[in-house]
C-alpha cells in the first residue's frame, strides 16, 4: 500500500489524490447532466463548494461519532487528515446543494437530482484512496482468491498491532477489500441514477425522484457492506453507518412517495 506518494520535498496523501480524481469525474458527469436538461448553472463552483462541504462535514461525522474522545483532545483531531465518514459527506454536501440552488435559482429537488449521479461516482472513485492507503476500511478476513493484506497501510493489518492481531486473527491473514466491491457498486448506482435522470426529462417526472432513489440505493448499498466491515456495533446491534442507512432508505422512500402523491405520476415516455 502506498498512503503516501514522495516528490522531492512535496508529500501527497493518496487519499487526497483519489478524492480530488473523484471531484473532477463529479464536475464532468455533473456538467453533462446540466447540459442534457438546458440548465444553465456553473458546474465548477457547485462542485468546489459541494465537495468542500462534504469533505467538512465527513469529518465533523467521524469526530463525532466518538465525542468524549473528540472533545477531550478536539484541536488535534479536527485538522488531521485521517477519519471521514459517508454520511457526513451526505449531510454537508446536501446543505451546500440547498444553498447553491437558491444561489442559482434552481429548485432544491432538481439541483438534489442532478448531483446525485455525480455524488455516486465521485465516492466510489474516493473510495479507491482508502484502499490504496490502506486506512482501515477494509473488512474482516477472507480466504477468497481476491482477498487483500494491508502490511504498509496507514492502518496495517499484520504486525504486532495490526488488525489481524488485535481481532486474533491468524498473523498473515488476508481481508475484504471492501473499497473495491464499493467502487463496483458505486458504478452501478451511477448507471441506475443516470437512467433514472433520462426518464424523469423525457416523462416531465416531478423532481426529487432521482434523489430519492439516491437515498435509497446508497443506503441499502452501505447497509450491506457494512456487514463484512469491522466497524463496532453501537447502536440496537447496528454499527453508526448501518443506523444511518436505515434513516436514509427511510427518507428515500418518503420522499418519493411524497413528490409522487405532491406532483402525480408522469407521462408516457
Amino acid at each position: 500500500m502506498y498512503p503516501f506518494i514522495h516528490i522531492g520535498p512535496l508529500t501527497l496523501g493518496t487519499y487526497g489524490i483519489m478524492v480530488a480524481i473523484g471531484l473532477i469525474c463529479a464536475f464532468f458527469i455533473l456538467r453533462a447532466d446540466f447540459a442534457r436538461r438546458g440548465i444553465s448553472a456553473d458546474a465548477e463552483a457547485i462542485i468546489g463548494i459541494t465537495g468542500l462541504a462534504g469533505l467538512a462535514g465527513s469529518r465533523l461525522y467521524h469526530l463525532l461519532e466518538s465525542p468524549a474522545e473528540f472533545f477531550a483532545n478536539p484541536w488535534p483531531q479536527l485538522f488531521s487528515t485521517m477519519g471521514f465518514a459517508f454520511f457526513g459527506a451526505v449531510i454537508g454536501g446536501f446543505l451546500a446543494l440547498l444553498y447553491l440552488a437558491r444561489r442559482f435559482k434552481i429548485p432544491a429537488l432538481l439541483m438534489l437530482d442532478v448531483a446525485s449521479p455525480a455524488a455516486a461516482m465521485g465516492y466510489g472513485i474516493g473510495r479507491v484512496g482508502c484502499l490504496i492507503s490502506g486506512d482501515g476500511d477494509y473488512g474482516i478476513p477472507t480466504t477468497r482468491p481476491w482477498g487483500m493484506s494491508f502490511p504498509n497501510g496507514i492502518v496495517p493489518t499484520t504486525g504486532n498491532n495490526g488488525t489481524c492481531a488485535q481481532y486474533g486473527w491468524p498473523e498473515n491473514c488476508a481481508v475484504h477489500p471492501t473499497p473495491i466491491y464499493e467502487l463496483l457498486i458505486a458504478i452501478v448506482i451511477f448507471w441506475i441514477l443516470w437512467r433514472v435522470g433520462e426518464y424523469v426529462f423525457k416523462t416531465d417526472a416531478p423532481n426529487g425522484i432521482v434523489f430519492a432513489v439516491y437515498l435509497v440505493l446508497t443506503g441499502i448499498a452501505r447497509y450491506l457492506i457494512e456487514i463484512i466491515r469491522i466497524n463496532p456495533k453501537s447502536f440496537h446491534g447496528l454499527t453508526n453507518a448501518q443506523a444511518a442507512s436505515v434513516v436514509s432508505i427511510v427518507a428515500g422512500v418518503i420522499l418519493f412517495m411524497y413528490v409522487r402523491s405532491a406532483f402525480g405520476a408522469p407521462r408516457r415516455a
